[in-house]
């Protein structure tokens, strides 16, 4: 592509150079230069992109993309313009025919439920006939096909080449997360959402590389309100709903009062073995849906995934079966293919406040006996340790300590961690170091009415120790040793 197609659109205060010359490609990482490249010098945290301008010359870029104009003259284009993150988000849309056009572009934000939330609206996508591109913290999906990306809301370059790879396959539609981080480092610069949806807000994402305070963070996630042809809102939330407030084409959701769609009879479900929630859906809809996975809490994000549906005109019949078969690998994930008359649950939790939050989730649903397996990161704080053992012992009836990514530290060290606040309410436990033979164990002991979580790996498919990382599936492990249903075996 020519460097004045790619220019379309882009703020540039001086050039110099050809505008007839010919980019082969976008780049941003000087390690990944090319012959006849584009090089984006960025300003990072913690290196400035221009130092890297004339290496990238030699490498053979054809064209660098500045801020600040070199001294001297050099044998590419320069192009200098105010900002080069967000030159880049529109060069980048137009190096790849500007994909998002092509599709309906749904954006979530929000400190908790994003990941969940898109599931939910992607198996409704599906069952309405769709296909569906999907991008956040488990990566990114192209229909059933996954993609690996680094952040939740990869770079505007690998988004714009996500999008276009999703229209080449045939999808109508991409849902995806939209990190505060996207926001500040303008990754969705130049996007219009045809649908956003803001889930909520709570104090997190505060520090070093990240944002300066709340004001700073909470200003990110209320960009999606001018970048949204229309966005929906959790009204529970007393943040979002007043900083909506002036926004035009804003839809609500609520659990707790009237609002445009709003749940009543909410309660958990126990059947055959998997864990979830069933509830009215009420105002601009009228009907019941269920959820397979544990947690009131969920209702609000399938709220918003209902909302948005009934907006672009999915049908019930969609909304209700996608509802249903939603499930989020390794986040309260039950293992419904096993016909074993305990109920397993793999999930991410792996401190403090998030294993809280499961077990009390988990005895809402009243358990024979609540049984939680874990160990602890190595080469991490040993007070995460400490206070997750704590928390372990004050809700489970029995914890079963075992190995996670020890990493360079030993097991048996940070086990030791973990005792430690267990004792603090003198908790049952046993120790199993081998998380196989753990998991199998429970599978032998396990009882009709109980419930097991293995907690700490969730969605990770590997082992970490001394810096190599094994494989290792939960999920295999337990259709390994747990009979299975008939339509899974």
């Amino acid at each position: 592509m020519k460097l004045k197609e790619l220019m379309r659109g882009v703020e540039v205060l001086h050039l110099n150079g050809s505008e007839d010359t010919e980019i082969t490609e976008i780049v941003y990482d000087s390690r990944k230069v090319s012959k006849g490249c584009l090089f984006v010098c960025i300003k990072g945290f913690k290196v400035d992109g221009h130092v890297y301008l004339d290496g990238a010359i030699e490498a053979g870029a054809a064209a660098i993309l500045v801020e600040d104009l070199p001294e001297a003259e050099k044998d590419a284009a320069i192009i200098q313009v105010p900002d080069t993150r967000k030159a880049m988000a529109v060069m980048s849309a137009n190096f790849f025919g500007n994909p998002a056009e092509k599709l309906t572009v749904v954006g979530l934000t929000g400190t908790k439920g994003k990941t969940t939330t898109t599931h939910m609206m992607k198996a409704m996508l599906e069952d309405a006939g769709h296909k569906v591109g999907m991008i956040g913290t488990l990566g990114a999906y192209v229909g059933s096909e996954k993609l690996p990306t680094k952040n939740t809301t990869p770079e505007s370059h690998e988004l714009h080449r996500l999008f276009a790879q999703m229209v080449e396959a045939g999808c109508s539609y991409v849902v995806m997360e939209v990190s505060s981080q996207a926001f500040k480092l303008d990754r969705v610069y130049g996007i219009t959402f045809d649908y956003g949806l803001f889930l909520n807000i709570s104090h997190d994402h505060i520090g070093a590389g990240e944002h300066a305070d709340f004001a700073e963070y909470f200003g990110c996630k209320k960009e999606i309100f001018k970048n949204s042809k229309m966005t929906i809102i959790n009204g529970d939330d007393a943040l979002v709903a007043e900083a909506a407030g002036a926004v035009k084409n804003v839809v609500t959701v609520s659990c707790k009062k009237e609002a445009d769609y709003y749940a009543s009879s909410m309660q958990n479900t126990w059947t055959d073995g998997m864990l979830g929630v069933e509830f009215t859906v009420a105002g601009k809809a009228d009907f019941t849906a269920r959820l397979s996975m544990p947690g009131i809490y969920n209702v609000a994000n399938a709220l918003s995934a209902i909302a948005f549906a009934k907006e672009a005109g999915i049908p019930e019949s969609a909304i209700i079966s996608g509802l249903a078969r939603t499930f989020v690998k390794g986040r309260t994930q039950v293992m419904k293919e096993t016909a074993h008359f305990a109920t397993f649950i793999i999930d991410y939790a792996h401190n403090e406040l998030s294993t809280e939050s499961l077990l009390t989730t988990l005895q809402e649903y009243k358990p024979k006996r609540l049984i939680c397996l874990f160990g602890g990161g190595g080469n991490r704080d040993r007070m995460r340790r400490v206070d997750m053992g704590r928390v372990a012992a004050k809700y489970a009836d029995l914890i079963v300590l075992t190995m996670d990514n020890p990493r360079d530290e030993e097991v048996e060290h940070i086990n030791q961690d973990i005792i430690e606040g267990i004792n603090v309410h003198q908790g049952k436990y046993e120790t199993i170091i081998d998380r196989e033979e753990a998991i199998k164990h429970l599978i032998e002991i396990s009882q009709p009415g109980d419930i097991v979580a293995l907690l700490g790996k969730g969605h990770e498919e590997y082992q970490e120790i001394k810096g190599v990382k094994y494989h290792f599936s939960e999920e295999e492990v337990i259709k390994k040793y747990a009979p299975l249903r008939e339509s899974h075996v």
